[in-house]
């Protein structure tokens, strides 16, 4: 380390003032580079990258705790207006400078593929961009308000949109379908809002891709976000296996419910609901209930790993319990200057919750693992791959959730969790194909997306082509609406698809658990390990999975799931 007085921590540090990191970028822009230098002033940027990299996280962190918290709100709006243009601008600088010595040519095997994707960002920079992407910040940050701030009274009591989405699951219908309407009330009474802020953000995103000479929006998010290893038309593939796999299972699924539920056909609110005829599963209450089950759970997968969920307990890592004025969601981000992870979701007592839970800590041991790797940039794995910690967590963890090994349940409502837990995979699937199938329609078709009541219409024909199984009808602005109520469509366009590849490959580690979870486990994290030092198939197959979404793939796995939810269901 070069650096003089390089701040250990960001604690006491202002930092939403650009004062605080640029000498520090001024030193490496002013500092002579050389053969001698270069892993030392390397060593130096990584660091200040980590740093900023920190900071922006724990003020957006701060930020989605409470979007009421008018301070935390301003520190958010002075770091974005005043601290990340000028960092992406001075980063930007950097990333020329070390690109001009071809790197590629030097001694630097190991930071092959850190390489390869500055000089992807440092040609797709634009200066012209950085206010934009400044102003995109600032709509999404309405986005959390304004999502953030839907409350309903229900039976005396105000409720945000995780704690009547509970209401859910209850086995009254007429419960489930008055909670539903209150749901989709508060969304539709943001309708115009939220088209307004769609259209200003798909303005600025199409403004963004002609700066850079790039056809449409879909191209240039493609190179931003590294999308090496597929096309947009093996997505478009990937939406057509699904469509041939999986939506006649989901369809089957649904049939089933309806069945046992006794309907016509099943509606909107009928479709979270545990159709076993026993009480709804609710595992725990409150945050430390969830965390001392899930710890016991975690050290009958791997005590290394349940070692690092405990680190984060005693750091106060995690934020668990919903309540009014939190972001929807949930997440896990990097603490990248400490290589510690955070945990932020909205659990209110359900099986869902204990999903999600055991989801962002496998991203949380994600960053553990890779923790070793000497540079901040090999820290991030691709998202298509770091979904699948998460998603592989939950499978891996799935046999332990009975009390006998300290987890939530009793045989007969694991084996419950279980089935909703392998059917949400079925379903989730088409869902995603929809999500990303829209996206693909709004950025390549930009002049007609301009108008929400196109987007309306093209979220209507993915949803009737996809999820066939759902009765919506005399309901049709609730369906048309439903992308409003995907945040990833808001603040990260075209973050979705990972998921979907990501699940195919937990399925597959799932696979291979079912006949060695040890193995498996000892695959997860050795790849885990890699962080982003490898390509994603590489990633994949250090995981024991291939990297392919075709029919033949889809079929295999969709088999495996079926013969899995009917061996569960003769336990119930």
């Amino acid at each position: 380390m070069v650096f003089d007085h390089f701040p250990e921590s960001i604690d006491g540090l202002d930092l939403q003032q650009w004062q605080t990191y640029e000498s520090f970028y001024d030193d490496l822009l002013d500092r002579e580079l050389n053969d001698g230098n270069l892993r030392s002033w390397l060593e130096d940027w990584s660091r200040l990258s980590a740093l900023v990299w920190e900071a922006g996280t724990m003020i957006n962190i701060k930020k989605s705790l409470d979007t009421a918290d008018e301070a935390a709100e301003q520190a958010f709006l002075d770091f974005v207006n005043d601290v990340q243009p000028q960092a992406v601008v001075a980063d930007q600088a950097l990333k020329e400078r070390f690109l001009a010595l071809n790197p590629e040519k030097k001694d630097l095997d190991d930071l092959a593929l850190v390489i390869r994707d500055m000089r992807n960002l440092a040609d797709l920079f634009r200066e012209e961009n950085v206010p934009l992407q400044t102003e995109l910040a600032k709509l999404g940050n309405e986005y959390d308000k304004i999502t953030g701030a839907m409350t309903a009274e229900w039976e005396g009591e105000v409720k945000n949109l995780s704690q009547l989405e509970v209401l859910l699951r209850d086995q009254d219908r007429d419960v489930r379908r008055r909670a539903w309407r209150q749901i989709l009330d508060l969304w539709l009474a943001a309708r115009e809002r939220l088209n307004q802020l769609y259209v200003e953000m798909l303005e600025r995103r199409q403004k963004m891709a002609a700066n850079a000479g790039l056809a449409d929006y879909r191209e240039y998010v493609f190179r931003e976000l590294g999308r090496f290893d597929y096309t947009p038309e093996e997505c478009l593939t990937f939406h057509d296996a699904i469509e041939e796999v999986v939506v006649p299972l989901a369809s089957k699924i649904y049939e089933k419910r309806r069945q046992r539920l006794g309907l016509a056909s099943p509606r909107p609110w009928d479709v979270d609901v545990d159709t076993s005829g026993e009480p709804t599963l609710t595992p725990y209450s409150g945050q430390q209930e969830l965390m001392l089950h899930t710890t016991k759970i975690l050290s009958a997968v791997d005590p290394v790993l349940a070692g690092y969920y405990t680190t984060m307990q005693e750091a106060d890592l995690m934020d668990l319990d919903t309540r009014s004025g939190k972001a929807l969601g949930g997440y896990c981000s990097t603490l990248p200057l400490r290589r510690l992870p955070f945990i932020f979701m909205n659990g209110a007592g359900t099986h869902d919750d204990v999903q999600t839970m055991l989801h962002e800590a496998g991203h949380a041991f994600h960053v553990f693992e890779a923790a070793e790797l000497p540079y901040t940039w090999q820290l991030e794995s691709p998202m298509e791959f770091a979904e699948v910690a998460s998603m592989s967590m939950e499978l891996l963890a799935a046999p332990y959730l009975t009390a006998d090994h300290g987890g939530f349940y009793t045989d007969s409502e694991a084996a419950r969790a279980r089935i909703e837990h392998l059917e949400g995979i079925v379903l989730f699937l088409p869902y995603m194909a929809v999500v990303d199938a829209f996206q693909h329609w709004v950025y390549t078709n930009p002049e007609l997306a301009a108008n929400p009541a196109n987007c309306d219409e093209a979220w209507k024909d993915l949803w009737e082509r996809f999820i066939p199984g759902v009765d919506y009808s005399s309901l049709v602005d609730e369906m048309e609406t439903g992308w409003h109520r995907k945040l990833h469509i808001f603040h990260v366009p075209f973050y979705y698809i990972e998921y979907g590849m990501a699940q195919v490959g937990a399925l597959q580690v799932w696979r291979r658990a079912l006949q060695d979870q040890k193995g498996a486990v000892r695959a997860y994290r050795h790849a885990l390990a890699q962080g982003g030092t490898m390509t994603l198939p590489e990633l994949f197959e250090a995981a024991g999975a291939e990297f392919r979404f075709d029919t033949p793939m889809l079929s295999d796995l969709m088999s495996l799931v079926e013969q899995a939810i009917e061996k569960f269901e003769m336990q119930v």
